[in-house]
């Protein structure tokens, strides 16, 4: 799995956020805004970054 470390636009440290962003936004069935402001993320372009993050390392590399 590859975490977003750092927000592309303005430097912030996001990776600390993800994996309880991840938990409970994509699978679980809370709204992803809650989940974001639960977090304290208020900025638009790291509440982006996490939002539109997709796993790719799977399916690019699927010999493990």
């Amino acid at each position: 799995m590859m975490v977003p470390v750092r927000c592309f636009t303005c430097g912030s440290v996001v990776g600390e956020h993800w994996e309880e962003f991840d938990e409970r936004a994509n699978e679980g069935d809370e709204d992803p805004k809650e989940v974001l402001d639960d977090l304290g993320v208020d900025r638009y372009c790291c509440r982006r970054m996490l939002v539109s993050h997709t796993d790719l390392v799977d399916v690019v590399s699927p010999y493990q």
